[in-house]
């Protein structure tokens, strides 16, 4: 493995060049360090650190789903399957209520889709509900697969997931924290969620688009790329 791809740990010291900051790294004192667990991938103008395993790290206008954890105050305190909890403050809430409604609007233990409005360096997160997409989840099932399989999951320019979306009718959003929501007749999303677990199981493993569209029971599957860059190097990891 070159240098360039190399594993890296929290803390790791990356380069001098802090304007090549990119997901993954943080800068300190000049120097640009790991800020979790995985794959160094430098280019000519950003270095970046992509995971290979654990859980989510939010990022400003990640698409996610969290479940609500409590109420505390004006903020419902959301589980957004990372080692950070999120925040929505009542004000990020799509319609104007008042703090003694929060309770019957969003519950503990619901579902919701959010969006990460900020993420400051000490990982306060805060969420929001403030776009015509997001809404409380209450159809459909989640399933879960690991965050750094997302990318797979969606394919090159949508490709996977619009052959999964396609074949079974199921409307399928993708969290970048790794849940995913399907929303469907019932046997068609088991069919999706079948898909999906396949993809997470297999996406090491060439001719996967072809498996999927055997199982799927589909045609004319869209092109999909098979060499995209960061899944060579997880490939090669995993051989």
């Amino acid at each position: 493995m070159s240098e360039k791809q190399r594993i890296v740990i929290p803390g790791d010291l990356l380069s001098h060049e802090t304007s090549r900051r990119g997901d993954g790294t943080y800068a300190r004192d000049g120097s640009l360090y790991a800020s979790l667990y995985g794959l160094l991938n430098e280019r000519e103008r950003t270095i970046r650190v992509i995971p290979l395993s654990g859980r989510y790290i939010p990022r400003r206008r990640d698409l996610i789903i969290g479940f609500v954890k409590e109420i505390i105050f004006s903020n419902w305190v959301i589980d957004i399957r990372s080692p950070y909890e999120g925040l929505l403050h009542v004000s990020e809430y799509p319609e104007r209520i008042e703090l003694d409604e929060m309770s019957t609007h969003l519950k503990v233990g619901e579902a919701v889709l959010l969006m990460v409005k900020e993420v400051d360096p000490m990982m306060n997160i805060e969420l929001t509900m403030r776009d015509r997409r997001l809404k409380v989840i209450r159809s459909g099932r989640i399933v879960e697969i690991s965050p750094s399989k997302v990318p797979r999951l969606i394919g090159h320019g949508g490709s996977m997931i619009s052959l999964i979306k396609n074949a079974t009718g199921c409307s399928i959003i993708v969290g970048q924290n790794g849940r995913v929501w399907i929303d469907g007749e019932a046997c068609e999303s088991l069919r999706a969620a079948e898909a999906i677990d396949k993809i997470e199981r297999e996406s090491h493993i060439p001719g996967l688009t072809d498996r999927l569209t055997r199982l799927l029971g589909a045609s004319d599957p869209p092109p999909m790329s098979e060499s995209e860059e960061e899944n060579n190097i997880l490939n090669e990891l995993l051989e």
